[in-house]
């Protein structure tokens, strides 16, 4: 083992503080850094119910919900990390509360229209309603 990975594996004093950005990376929520802080701007990225910006820190003990691919991942901070690390060391860095994604059975099928059909019926549109559990007057 190289001398800076054990240095990157070395927990930071108590009270330390990263940018969020950073810290999504580094336990690998998003791909790149880049994402992250993309992901911080568009109000992607929540720190303790806030939106947080990419610069804003985030210490132990702190909630972070991330919005990516498709879902949503909430995890709280259990160590500050400010370099990207192997996966096993990452998931030690934080604590995952997501809750799991719902049965296959219980997502909704998107109806699909073939191509050059038209627009739907009025009787089509009704039973698309219908489907949907949308109730109209």
């Amino acid at each position: 083992m190289a001398a800076t990975e054990t240095a990157n594996r070395a927990p930071h004093p108590p009270g330390a503080t990263a940018r969020v950005d950073s810290w999504i990376w580094a336990v690998r929520l998003t791909k790149t850094r880049s994402q992250a802080a993309t992901a911080c701007r568009a109000g992607h990225v929540r720190v303790n119910g806030d939106r947080a910006k990419p610069a804003q820190t985030v210490k132990p003990g702190d909630e972070v919900r991330v919005f990516h691919a498709g879902r949503e991942r909430i995890v709280e901070v259990r160590q500050i990390l400010t370099k990207r690390v192997g996966a096993p060391v990452a998931a030690e860095a934080y604590t995952d509360r997501t809750p799991p994604p719902p049965p296959r059975e219980q997502v909704a099928v998107a109806g699909v229209r073939d191509r050059g059909a038209g627009r739907p019926t009025k009787r089509e549109r009704r039973e698309l309603d219908q489907l949907r559990g949308a109730r109209r007057p």
